[in-house]
């Protein structure tokens, strides 16, 4: 197999056999475009693989999805939900959107905006648990974060101008932004969300900010991710990935 590394478990590509496969994938986009304008076509058309998390999905992209699809009648969208960070090639993805840091690799990214985090927990627990005044009292309260099957995610802090980091080893996980929030509102205890999933919850008083005063400011960034080598995007795709950059942007959010 060209370009092909071979193990006792596993087949995979090398960096020859990735570029190869990459540059094969952008000839049959580019011939299907090309089809497609000789048979008198003059909009992008086919489906767009899209892999995003249902945070991004619930509180920015579906809500102005039908705007893309009433643009573009010809695109039909593939919307995959998961917070985990796939292989667009090997899951034959055509755009992800990720938060937080970008590792460097072979994709192209266009930044979406920015978000603001918050500590935060619902009237229903804080009335159960009391109201954290300081960091330290974290050790007498419940807390529910983003773990991963390598790592479980630690809160920042600034306590008297020194940066600090508490890890949420609380009784309950979850591998998905969504599904903390979800249970942030339920009581189950307290969580650190990004502002854009929890600003209507909290100007509604369904959650609390808590520990504001020693909130460090961080930003998770947001960018939407594509493979970029081996000649021009497919038309479709390149509609897509400007209608987030214009439309699917991380809504900015005022200081606390």
């Amino acid at each position: 197999c060209i370009g092909a590394r071979r193990t006792p478990r596993r087949l995979s590509l090398t960096a020859d056999g990735v570029a190869f496969y990459e540059r094969c994938v952008r000839i049959l986009a580019d011939i299907e475009d090309a089809e497609r304008l000789a048979g008198g076509g003059d909009r992008p058309a086919g489906k767009v693989r899209l892999s995003t998390s249902a945070a991004y999905a619930n509180h920015v992209l579906i809500p102005v999805l039908p705007e893309f699809l009433r643009a573009n009648a010809e695109i039909s969208v593939d919307l995959t939900l998961t917070d985990t960070v796939i292989d667009l090639m090997g899951e034959h993805v055509d755009v992800a959107v990720r938060a937080g840091q970008l590792e460097n690799s072979r994709l192209i990214a266009r930044k979406l905006g920015a978000t603001r985090m918050m500590v935060v927990g619902s009237p229903a627990y804080i009335r159960q648990a009391g109201t954290p005044a300081t960091v330290t009292d974290l050790d007498r309260h419940t807390t529910i974060g983003l773990c991963t099957a390598r790592s479980v995610e630690h809160w920042p802090f600034t306590v008297d101008g020194r940066r600090m980091t508490v890890p949420t080893l609380g009784r309950t996980q979850t591998n998905d932004g969504e599904g903390l929030r979800r249970m942030a509102l339920a009581g189950v205890g307290l969580a650190r969300l990004a502002c854009f999933m929890i600003e209507a919850d909290v100007a509604a008083g369904r959650l609390i900010p808590l520990l504001e005063a020693f909130n460090p400011g961080d930003r998770k960034e947001c960018h939407a991710v594509y493979l970029g080598q081996g000649g021009p995007l497919p038309a479709r795709v390149h509609a897509l990935i400007d209608f987030l950059v214009a439309r699917g942007r991380i809504p900015p959010v005022a200081e606390g």
